[in-house]
C-alpha cells in the first residue's frame, strides 16, 4: 500500500520536544578562527531552542505535539494514537490522507522499527478560539533492522482542536508541509 521510503517523513507527525530541552542539530556556522574567518563549518551542536513567550494554551499544544513526539520515539503507540482525534487525518506520505485509526496504528508501528529520533529547529503555535496550528522544521534520524541509517526532514504542519475537557487533540496532522516548495 505504502511505501516505506515514501512514509518515513511522516514519522515526525507532530513530534517535538520541549523548548527548554537540548536538541542536537547540523548548523552551518561561521567559525571565529582567524585563519578560516569568513568561511563555514559544519559542526554538530547542542542547542536549546528558544522561541517567544507562548501563551498558556500555546504551551498545551506544544504538551500535546511533545507527549506524541517522545511516545513515537518510544514505541508507546496507544498513547501516540489518544494524541488524535478519532477521524484525524495523517499525512503520511504527501497527497494521500490516512483517517482510520487501524490503518493509522499499523504505519506507526512499521515506523517504529526503525527506532526514530527526532529535533526540531523551533515551534510556532498560533490558536484561535478552539482551533490551533503547530509549525515545526524537523529531523529524523533512524536505523532500518539490518542497520542502515535513515535521515529525513521536512515542514511539520498540524491543525488541532481544543476537546470539551479542554485538552487538545490532532485534526490534520501533515510533515511534509515543505514538499510543495521543490515543485
Amino acid at each position: 500500500m505504502f511505501k516505506k521510503t515514501q512514509l518515513l517523513g511522516a514519522v515526525l507527525l507532530g513530534l517535538f520536544s520541549s523548548n527548554s530541552l537540548p536538541v542536537n542539530t547540523l548548523a552551518d556556522t561561521i567559525t571565529s578562527d582567524p585563519q578560516t574567518k569568513g568561511t563555514k563549518a559544519m559542526t554538530t551542536q547542542t542547542t536549546t531552542q528558544m522561541t517567544p513567550e507562548m501563551t498558556p494554551e500555546q504551551n498545551n499544544v506544544l504538551s500535546l505535539i511533545e507527549k506524541m513526539t517522545s511516545n513515537f520515539e518510544q514505541g508507546n503507540l496507544d498513547v501516540v494514537m489518544s494524541t488524535y482525534e478519532k477521524d484525524a487525518a495523517i499525512m503520511f506520505e504527501p497527497g494521500t490522507a490516512v483517517t482510520d485509526p487501524a490503518v493509522a496504528k499499523q504505519i506507526f508501528a512499521e515506523f517504529s522499527a526503525l527506532n526514530p529520533h527526532f529535533t526540531y529547529s523551533g515551534h510556532e503555535v498560533i490558536v484561535a478560539g478552539d482551533i490551533a496550528v503547530h509549525l515545526a522544521p524537523w529531523s529524523m534520524l533512524g536505523k532500518t533492522p539490518d542497520g542502515q541509517e535513515i535521515t529525513q526532514s521536512g515542514l511539520s504542519v498540524a491543525v488541532l482542536r481544543q476537546q470539551d475537557d479542554g485538552g487538545w487533540k490532532m485534526v490534520i496532522d501533515n510533515p511534509h508541509g515543505s514538499h510543495l516548495m521543490g515543485n
